[in-house]
């Protein structure tokens, strides 16, 4: 497995980790930005993450069916985790501002299902993944993402979450914000936002 400092420096290196002012899709505001999409434009050492994190999932969920994540930030690395654990692996979509399953995607009544996401921040989107398993009458083994940037005060997942790394950074509503950071033009990123 991957040291936390190694996954790190990847990170660094693929320039996923940005430092500035950022309105997270959660709309808290942060000092950092994890883009994974970057990490993941670099399959090569994406592999070298995505195989670290499939080392942990295997040891902390004993069965899983299926695997679901939510687009778009979830897709690849979903991708990648059911490829090393030869598991089916599905995602879900935004409708009118709700996650669904298109494109065929089914989750099988009484299944276990794993969610993936590359970054969770305040689980929201892990949250709206948990509902389309309810509504299949499946189970929810866990949570698994390549950076766990949650913190007890801000995360609305009750379970642990299985992560490559656990990064505290810390997360600021618009009406709290320190000073050295109203100073920095706010950049948004993610997609969340996206018309």
């Amino acid at each position: 497995m991957l040291s936390h400092k190694k996954s790190l420096n990847i990170l660094k290196k693929t320039n996923a980790l940005l430092e500035g002012h950022f309105i997270l899709s959660s709309g808290l505001h942060s000092s950092i930005y994890i883009q994974c999409a970057k990490l993941l434009s670099f399959p090569t050492l994406a592999n070298k993450i995505c195989k670290s994190l499939s080392l942990k999932i295997k040891k902390n969920f004993k069965k899983i069916d299926i695997i679901l994540a939510p687009a778009m930030g979830g897709v690849i690395i979903g991708y990648e985790i059911g490829k090393l654990l030869k598991k089916e692996t599905i995602f879900c979509e935004r409708v009118n501002g709700k996650f669904v399953l298109r494109r065929g995607f089914k989750i099988k009544k009484g299944s276990k299902v794993l969610i993936i996401e590359d970054v969770i921040t305040t689980g929201k989107s892990s949250m709206e993944c948990v509902k389309i398993i309810k509504k299949a009458k499946a189970s929810l083994v866990g949570f698994a993402s390549i950076i766990d940037r949650s913190t007890k005060k801000n995360l609305k997942i009750k379970k642990n979450i299985v992560s490559q790394l656990k990064i505290d950074v810390p997360t600021f509503k618009k009406n709290k914000l320190p000073k050295n950071l109203k100073l920095i033009p706010i950049t948004t990123p993610g997609s969340r936002f996206i018309k």
